[in-house]
């Protein structure tokens, strides 16, 4: 198929003009003013937006956890996520210990074969032993170079810092990244014990015991370790202001150091916590929700290049999955839902609201992602020869954010209730119309598996130095 977008205002990381876009099959052929070409289909865009295809880096579809798997299967959190402009998630692949990552990766590739954006995965080591280094390897050689730590949840998947050093020495020498959760997991399993002995139950006291200094000690400890085994690192959530100064110094000394954090950690504060069972349980998530000030930090890293992306951390449960831990806040299933907002937030609460600029938000929505992970310039550009992925978008519209008319398959949302200006009129993947004016367009192809490019740390560096990456990392 054959579509020609007219006079729309293209905005990408680096450029702001209006000007025609000619898509032929699944890439872009033609950007250009008055294009004269035969086209299929014709898009009149004039006043609207136009901007690269949204990539979530951090979603959790069909997450298996005590409470069940999460809300989401990746067909259900595909649709919502193309209806917010997204057009590429990356998940992640979480094996057993003493499961092969490989044997892992290739079931969570089937479990996601139904998903109707594009897709690709981190691989998370959750042990270290003689084989995990020729995993890593093998993982990097299938198209996945990027794997996920967690320094939390020392009992089922995360990890202590030797096994760490030795997972970031192994990525380092194959030329991947690798990404890190962030938190003193020991201190924090220590904090959640004494708060359910000493009788404090409710979801508050998630917040408590995951207080912002164990995830500014655990960033510091994960960037000192990078340092050492000169492993590019990329710090998943950042929540708090203590963490950004670590970051900050880091990469002032120029080592290759990405940050994301997401939209919950932008705009909501603790205050929520302070509410009835069943609305303070859709706030719980890890990192916990922060302070105001921490909000007003997290805009000011974004602005500054400090943090390269917003992700969402998409990974909602029902009120009835959160209704397990009404008496217990460590069986509250942690997460919410996000990946079809993620846009709606940045436009309405950054760029409407002066804190960001249009380029910007596309850098943290879309370009950084790729960049990041291995897939730009096919994703997060627009540029002849790209795929195209596209999302068309009208300011001049608003809506309200409500679990009962959005498309994620849960019952409640962290979201209920937020005005959003602007929507999508079109979302286009592939050179396919996904959504056009609000409705799911009927026989959309499922989403591609995407094997990404084996990097190495010159990459990395590259992405800190590049005129108009926006992620310099000084201030």
């Amino acid at each position: 198929m054959s579509i020609l977008i007219k006079n729309g205002r293209i905005i990408t990381s680096v450029t702001d003009k209006v000007s025609d876009i000619y898509i032929e099959g699944d890439k872009i052929k033609a950007i250009g003013k008055n294009l004269d070409v035969k086209s299929e289909l014709v898009i009149d865009a004039d006043g609207l937006f136009v901007f690269p295809g949204g990539i979530d880096p951090h979603v959790h579809m069909h997450l298996p956890t005590p409470a069940g798997f999460s809300a989401d299967d990746f067909h259900s959190g595909s649709i919502a996520a193309l209806y917010g402009g997204t057009t590429t998630l990356i998940d992640f692949v979480t094996p057993q210990r003493g499961q092969s990552m490989v044997e892992a990766l290739k079931l969570r590739i089937e479990e996601a074969k139904d998903s109707l954006a594009d897709y690709s995965f981190h691989v998370s080591p959750v042990e270290w032993n003689k084989k995990i280094g020729n995993e890593i390897e093998e993982c990097i050689g299938m198209g996945f170079p990027s794997f996920k730590i967690y320094m939390a949840y020392k009992n089922s998947i995360g990890i202590d810092d030797n096994a760490l050093y030795h997972v970031m020495h192994a990525v380092a020498k194959h030329g991947g990244i690798v990404l890190a959760h962030c938190e003193k997991g020991d201190e924090i399993e220590q904090l959640r014990n004494s708060f359910y002995e000493q009788g404090n139950t409710s979801p508050k006291y998630h917040a408590l015991s995951r207080p912002s200094h164990l995830e500014a000690l655990a960033v510091r400890r994960a960037i000192d370790l990078a340092d050492q085994t000169q492993c590019p690192l990329y710090i998943v959530h950042v929540s708090a202001s203590e963490s950004v100064k670590h970051i900050i110094q880091a990469q002032k000394s120029e080592q290759p150091l990405y940050a994301e954090t997401c939209p919950q950690y932008l705009l909501l504060n603790e205050s929520v916590y302070e509410m009835e069972f069943t609305n303070a349980a859709k706030f719980v998530m890890s990192p916990p929700i922060r302070s105001e000030k921490d909000n007003h930090t997290l805009w000011q890293a974004i602005a500054n290049g400090n943090i390269s992306s917003v992700g969402t951390d998409h990974c909602p449960f029902t009120m009835e999955q959160k209704m397990q831990g009404k008496d217990d806040f460590r069986k509250i299933p942690n997460g919410a839902g996000g990946v079809e907002h993620r846009l709606g937030l940045l436009y309405t609460y950054g760029v409407a609201a002066g804190k960001i600029s249009l380029k910007k938000m596309v850098d943290v929505f879309s370009t950084q992602p790729a960049k990041l992970f291995g897939l730009y310039p096919k994703k997060g550009e627009i540029a002849v020869g790209s795929d195209a992925d596209i999302v068309i978008w009208n300011p001049s519209k608003s809506s309200k954010i409500s679990a009962k008319s959005h498309h994620s398959n849960t019952d409640i949302s962290a979201w209920e209730g937020f005005n959003i200006k602007g929507e999508p009129t079109h979302v286009i993947k592939g050179g396919a119309i996904a959504i056009e004016n609000g409705k799911l367009a009927p026989n959309i192809e499922k989403g591609n598996l995407l094997k990404r490019q084996t990097t190495g740390r010159s990459h990395y560096f590259k992405y800190l130095h590049t005129p108009g990456s926006n992620n310099c990392g000084r201030v």
